[in-house]
């Protein structure tokens, strides 16, 4: 049952996680201006530009026109994007045990991630849809639209922000982000450095993670599991120094709410400072989650594989604690001429199970604990790169050893080089091997402790 748990939701990661994105030519649209301005090396990363426009609310038009009046001021056109991914994905999980997880008998035909999987746009791979931009001089929207919600049942919203920031002095903004998201946490409402403080912003794409072993790699953050549902209200201020983010959320994202609404129990604060030290573009940040909220979790009822029945899908609501903090820095610029990234992450996530509601980062008896450091060379500048990962973590469980009370090691490196077809088509070739006390035979044939990923990601 264990190794049919851990399938599951290493399954669920992987969909959320290639859920996600931010470099979207609907900005370039707005603003007429190129992909490259607002993002270094690839997407997602952002560049101090980038940052600018993000914090902006997404207002700055360029080329394309306006529709002005008294209190209207709107993009003539209302710009979307899609992006797709494709690609072949493989780990070392036990391929009989993923059909049995999967409901089906060895020999059927089918394969699982442990035979080796090819996905394509809308069947395993991405096919979402973007909609945002200005609304007005100081606000602007961002919306995804997914094939499939988190709950499987047909397209779905799977996150929506609706930042409204004013310029109220020099240089600084201030402000109020309402949101909601599927798998993006309580950090959604706003994020600009690419340490992983955010799902999205990590040092590359994600795509074909089947077994979620990629984003823990580069980010203390991802490692510790801060990418879940959530839905709230960030109060930001911003400016070309740094930012404030103090956010009231609830653990729930747009796939489990429907029209209960939320109560913002928990808290979340971020503080940022950005810099440059000898022309490199620095920055470094704290991030703490306090409180407890509501968790949404769905049983189903069948259909029995090979039949044909109504799925009759049940939520059960249950008081979890979202308490853990991190810090994290960044520092980007040129070696030889040569564009260069680092990025450095440490995360702990306490446990609560004894006497406490439980922790939405951490399920196990002690504390979960990640330091990640990446880094990714632009061997031809703005064409090809090449980079890597390393963790150190504690997963916060015995579930490996076995020992009582022990704090399984969960250690981990990534390889991964990329190459720009077009500033907005790109192909990623990533490897990532896991070890360490957690990885018993057990867990490696569940989830797969390697995987290799080549993934084509288009955005358009």
């Amino acid at each position: 049952m264990k190794r049919v748990i851990l399938f599951l939701a290493s399954m669920a990661a992987a969909i959320t996680l290639m859920s996600e994105a931010s470099a979207l030519p609907l900005f370039a649209r707005q603003t007429g201006m190129e992909c490259a301005a607002c993002h270094f090396q690839h997407f997602p990363m952002l560049t101090a530009f980038g940052r600018a426009f993000k914090a902006g609310a997404f207002t700055m038009i360029g080329a394309q026109g306006k529709v002005e009046g008294e209190g209207l001021s709107l993009p003539t056109n209302l710009n979307m994007a899609i992006l797709t991914t494709a690609g072949y994905s493989k780990n070392n999980s036990d391929a009989v045990a993923g059909l049995a997880a999967a409901g089906l008998a060895p020999g059927s035909g089918a394969k699982t991630t442990g035979n080796g999987v090819f996905y394509v746009p809308g069947t395993n791979g991405e096919f979402s849809l973007f909609v945002g931009g200005r609304t007005s001089e100081n606000t602007g929207a961002l919306a995804e639209l997914g094939m499939l919600n988190d709950a499987g049942t047909g397209a779905g919203l799977a996150s929506a922000k609706l930042p409204m920031l004013w310029e109220v002095a020099a240089d600084t903004r201030a402000g109020l982000v309402p949101y909601t998201t599927n798998g993006q946490g309580a950090s959604y409402g706003f994020e600009t450095l690419n340490t992983g403080a955010n799902a999205v912003h990590t040092m590359m794409f994600i795509g074909g993670d089947f077994n979620g072993s990629v984003a823990p790699v580069l980010s203390a953050q991802q490692y510790i599991g801060t990418a879940t549902p959530a839905t709230g209200a960030a109060f930001v201020v911003n400016s070309s120094k740094g930012f404030i983010n103090l956010t009231k959320f609830n653990q729930v994202g747009p796939a489990d709410l429907g029209g209960t609404g939320a109560s913002l129990s928990s808290t979340y604060l971020r503080v940022a400072g950005t810099f440059d030290v000898a022309g490199w573009d620095a920055g470094v940040g704290f991030q703490n989650w306090r409180g407890s909220s509501t968790s949404l979790t769905f049983a189903d009822t069948g259909p029995v594989v090979g039949t044909i029945a109504t799925v009759t899908v049940t939520p059960t609501a249950t008081l979890v604690d979202t308490k853990a903090w991190a810090i994290d820095g960044q520092m980007q610029g040129e070696v030889n001429k040569m564009p260069v990234g680092f990025y450095v992450t440490y995360a702990r996530a306490p446990s609560t199970t004894v006497g406490g509601n439980g922790n939405a980062y951490n399920g196990g008896a002690q504390t979960k604990s990640a330091f990640n450091i990446a880094a990714e060379l632009g061997v031809i500048p703005q064409k090809a790169t090449i980079g890597f990962g390393i963790r150190r973590g504690k997963s916060g469980d015995n579930l490996g050893s076995g020992v009582a009370g022990a704090n399984d090691s969960d250690n981990a490196w990534l390889l991964e080089a990329s190459y720009k077809i077009a500033q907005n088509v790109m192909l990623n070739l990533t490897h990532t091997s896991q070890s360490g006390d957690y990885w018993s035979a057990a867990n490696t044939a569940a989830t797969g402790s390697t995987q290799t990923i080549i993934n084509l990601a288009t955005i358009f």
